[in-house]
């Protein structure tokens, strides 16, 4: 039964999404917007991660099996996009280490800048030891 209610919750969140992509005239996907209403949803505690901790991992564990579907659609529909094939190629491998670049500069500069912090905040330690002895 619980598992349920925890589905019931996601779904609820993914209809909400569904709502906001009809009724906002963005072009974001219904997903988009379920996604960043779950995620306002846990991070201001009105849904708690144990709310839709059981089904989200079920979900997740199951995923490969939903892209079997459209993979074989993908094969069937072979003929008619081998004309584009090759700069199909081209822009996804592009794209990949734009990707891949963008996320490596980023996370150095997160380590950077936490690196940047962590003497201030040994600094504030030592501060504290002094004052405490």
């Amino acid at each position: 039964m619980r598992l349920i209610g925890q589905f019931l919750i996601i779904a609820g969140v993914s209809f909400a999404g569904e709502l906001l992509s009809l009724l906002l005239p963005f072009p974001v996907p219904a997903s988009i917007y379920g996604l960043v209403l779950m995620l306002i949803l846990l991070m201001t505690g009105v849904v708690k991660l144990h709310q839709v901790k059981t089904a989200a991992d079920f979900l997740i564990e199951i995923m490969p099996l939903m892209f079997i579907g459209p993979s074989v659609g993908l094969m069937e529909s072979l003929p008619a996009l081998q004309a584009m094939l090759l700069p199909l190629v081209v822009i996804l491998i592009l794209t990949t280490l734009l990707t891949m670049g963008a996320t490596g500069l980023t996370a150095q500069a997160l380590v950077r800048r936490r690196q940047s912090r962590a003497p201030e905040k040994i600094e504030g330690e030592k501060v504290n030891e002094r004052i405490s002895s």
